[in-house]
């Protein structure tokens, strides 16, 4: 049977549509948001609110087009620029771990609050100070307390959280052991661990440091304390019951992950493609013609190398797509996901480099924007797992081993 590569045309004329929007309203603004981080550009924020039934923002699988269409969509704003589509409203990765782990209920329930006259915000928490790629290391606890869970730790580096927390209707979705009163390391260590929703404006839920960063500065990252935050017992995501294989633990964390992996890879790879694209314009600027269909002898150095590095965009694109097509599909995509996360984070960081290299001194000039690309591109090998935790996810997933087998 042959395979089509047709994007559908309801996609296609969405992203058109999103293409024209971010190049008027991203790309004017990049640089200022760059230059004065932890600004809120709040403009963008209610207009894109506005603009919540006809342009994705940061849907992901909910998004029109499941999780393929996220992926086509988050590329292009990320084309636009990938820091300020990070500050959109949106249910964000915290939609994600709620379609991922919640009850349909649950789904209804939660979604709904992004659908208010008022910008709100997602947010996932799972990163601690102790706990960065291995998931099940965290140690931040959740224990019953007669009809409420009762939660305590810290999490780090989290998108959008300050913006979840303090927007009316936002949420962080936060990840925890769950434990009995007095548990001692080692039964936290072991505890199964779910995922709660934590509403904006709950006590004992409050924003620590807020981070300084290399790139992606435009977006709001940060860390939460939770000192006794007490939330419902319906706010702990799936099934009432403790249950490792039930939905809403380790492998509901790990199904969350698999779903925007190649969402995350694509935003990279949107910023790749903007560095590309600006290149080629500065090349013509300079008399330099990319000369398709000749042989390799006879193109200059400069064309080879462009060539070389819109072959890989382009190969990793199919790559992402066909990890979100498994995923819509229903069929497991842990090593796929892996896989488009792991090359994405090394082709766009080698993109964006070597772009600059060839654009010379402007590559390294604030006049361009290629050098703040090539320090929003390195984010794209560390969120949702880094690039060596990726491949030890390959690596488990081809050899047939398990966690226990392969460290």
């Amino acid at each position: 049977m042959p395979i089509d590569f047709e994007v559908p045309p309801e996609v296609a004329r969405t992203r058109d549509q999103v293409h024209a929007l971010v190049e008027e309203k991203f790309r004017p603004i990049a640089r200022h948001y760059d230059d004065h981080e932890h600004e809120v550009p709040r403009d963008l924020i209610r207009e894109f609110h506005r603009m919540r039934d006809t342009i994705p923002a940061k849907r992901g699988p909910a998004t029109p087009g499941g999780t393929l269409g996220a992926a086509i969509y988050s590329e292009e704003m990320a084309w636009g620029d990938g820091a300020l589509m990070r500050c959109l409203p949106g249910p964000g990765l915290g939609g994600a771990a709620i379609l991922a782990n919640g009850t349909p209920e649950q789904q209804r329930k939660f979604l709904a609050r992004f659908q208010g006259p008022e910008p709100a915000f997602g947010a996932m928490a799972m990163t601690e100070p102790g706990a960065g790629s291995d998931t099940a290391s965290i140690r931040t606890t959740a224990r019953r307390d007669g009809d409420s869970w009762v939660l305590n730790g810290e999490k780090v580096f989290i998108t959008s959280a300050s913006l979840a927390l303090e927007h009316t209707n936002g949420l962080v979705v936060v990840w925890a052991k769950v434990v009995s009163p007095g548990a001692s390391p080692d039964e936290v260590r072991h505890a199964t661990m779910r995922a709660f929703v934590i509403p904006a404006g709950t006590p004992g839920a409050r924003i620590g440091k807020v981070e300084k960063k290399l790139g992606v500065r435009a977006s709001n990252t940060s860390s939460i304390v939770l000192e006794d935050c007490r939330v419902p017992l319906d706010h702990m995501l799936g099934p009432p019951e403790i249950q490792e294989k039930r939905a809403g633990g380790f492998r509901g964390a790990m199904a969350t992950f698999d779903t925007m992996r190649p969402i995350v890879a694509a935003v990279g790879l949107g910023v790749a493609r903007a560095a590309l694209e600006r290149t080629r314009e500065l090349l013509r600027q300079n008399s330099i013609e990319i000369r398709y269909g000749l042989s390799p002898a006879r193109l200059t150095a400069v064309e080879r190398d462009f060539m070389e590095l819109e072959t890989k965009v382009q190969a990793t694109r199919l790559i992402i797509w066909r990890a979100c097509w498994m995923g819509d599909s229903k069929q497991p995509n842990n090593l796929e996901a892996a896989i488009a996360k792991a090359m994405a984070g090394t082709i766009v960081a080698e993109v964006t480099r070597r772009c600059c290299e060839m654009a010379g001194h402007l590559g390294f000039s604030k006049k361009e924007l290629l050098e703040k690309y090539m320090r929003d591109a390195r984010l794209t090998n560390i969120a949702e797992g880094t690039g060596e935790i990726q491949r030890l996810i390959i690596a488990r997933r081809i050899l047939g081993y398990g966690r226990g087998q392969l460290k």
